[in-house]
């Protein structure tokens, strides 16, 4: 494993956040332009979720873009990502239909995003930003 990526943890994280982008990425998508959402997520609440894990995915996909830059090689990561892109819209398409087009899923999307960021946070913080 060495010879093809030495930093094989940071490939595992890499592939988890890619993984939760893409599936992210998604759910999001389907629910562009606002007008034609599904009818379980056209309220209020629920433009505001769109819009909410719109702007998490944004920051997710910056944040596991320079994670992956600075410490994967570069064909790792071409390759990676799209094997992701490939094999991500199954992960989206075994997910029951009420949390890909409703208001609960737009929520645990948004819980979701939350956690890998702050995982991701953790994963890049400073040693010494640690310290207590």
């Amino acid at each position: 494993m060495a010879a093809i990526e030495p930093n094989w943890i940071s490939l595992i994280w890499f592939v988890a956040f890619a993984t939760i982008c893409m599936v992210a990425f998604l759910i999001v998508a389907g629910m562009f332009p606002l007008g034609s959402r599904p009818d379980q997520a056209k309220s209020g609440a629920a433009t505001l979720l769109v819009v909410g894990n719109g702007l998490l995915l944004l920051a997710l996909l910056v944040g596991t873009g320079l994670y992956g830059y600075a410490e994967l090689r570069w064909s790792t990561l071409i390759v990676v990502t799209g094997l992701v892109v490939l094999f991500a819209p199954g992960l989206f398409e075994v997910w029951p239909s009420s949390l890909r087009d409703g208001q609960t899923g737009l929520v645990v999307l948004i819980g979701v995003q939350i956690l890998a960021l702050a995982a991701l946070a953790k994963l890049v913080s400073p040693p010494w930003a640690n310290m207590s």
